[in-house]
């Protein structure tokens, strides 16, 4: 009886819960704001085709560059790229702690992964070059396919030979001094959380080659870009910041991804308000 007592009062209290949250009914101003967004990303698109075709004729040296001067000079053409694409969108982005890259160490770069605005910004804006895990699909898209297999080591998370494959490419990577971007959710970041829980890829990787984890985190592209909404797009200021690096050394994999978790989590609460 007291359980079933105990569970009425909390229906009772559910319920009143409900009843007293606003209603959803979408207001004039949020419609506008909609109706704004949707024509702001097709400025966008637009934008973005046009200087695709002009960005790939500067990218054209990589079909001939081995590496690692083909990902430095990926990187220099996606910087300037980008930057002037950011800007004309409304979308600045301001950069803090570069000085944590020490010079003779690269690292595995870990970030995280809240909208698809994340890799424009993460990757070209790295004070070095470097190459980012990615999506094999997507190297099948026309024109960009070319700019992004060029800064990227390719994975079909369907296949466990290419998965193989992808663990080795990056520890080359790291062997010829690039520093190795991941991000560990996996996939973006749908939930209200400043994080989603870590696969242990990154981690593994580092202790492994023993290179040390540098986090970054990415402020706002959520707001810009939103994982779930279909061709909506606002202008917002973006924002990267790097933490100092952590060592593998001496440490397991699991101890690794724990101690980056809460090292994420607890700066993205601190400094998500700013």
């Amino acid at each position: 009886m007291t359980g079933t007592r105990s569970d009425e009062h909390k229906t009772s209290d559910a319920e009143k819960k409900h009843m007293q949250q606003p209603a959803t009914t979408p207001t004039k101003e949020n419609m506008l704001i909609d109706l704004f967004a949707r024509l702001w990303a097709s400025w966008a698109l637009v934008l973005f085709i046009g200087s695709l075709i002009i960005a790939i004729l500067f990218y054209l040296p990589c079909f001939l560059l081995k590496e690692p001067h083909k990902a430095r000079w990926h990187r220099h053409v996606s910087r300037v790229w980008m930057f002037i694409y950011l800007n004309l969108i409304g979308c600045p982005l301001r950069i803090r702690g570069k000085e944590h890259f020490k010079k003779g160490q690269n690292y595995v770069i870990v970030c995280n992964h809240n909208s698809l605005m994340d890799v424009p910004v993460s990757t070209p804006f790295m004070p070095r070059a470097n190459k980012t895990i990615a999506k094999k699909s997507f190297a099948k898209i026309p024109i960009f396919g070319w700019i992004y297999q060029f800064g990227s080591v390719l994975v079909d998370r369907k296949n466990d030979a290419s998965r193989r494959k992808s663990i080795e490419d990056m520890k080359n990577i790291l062997a010829i001094g690039l520093d190795m971007l991941i991000y560990p959710e996996g996939t973006r970041n749908r939930t209200g959380d400043p994080l989603k829980s870590f696969y242990d890829g990154a981690f593994r990787l580092a202790t492994d080659t023993g290179k040390p984890i540098l986090p970054a985190i990415l402020f706002h592209t959520k707001k810009v870009l939103p994982p779930n909404k279909f061709f909506y797009l606002l202008p917002h200021r973006l924002e990267m910041h790097f933490l100092p690096a952590v060592t593998s050394v001496g440490l397991s994999s699991d101890e690794l991804k724990e101690q980056i978790f809460r090292m994420m989590w607890d700066y993205y609460l601190a400094n998500d308000h700013q």
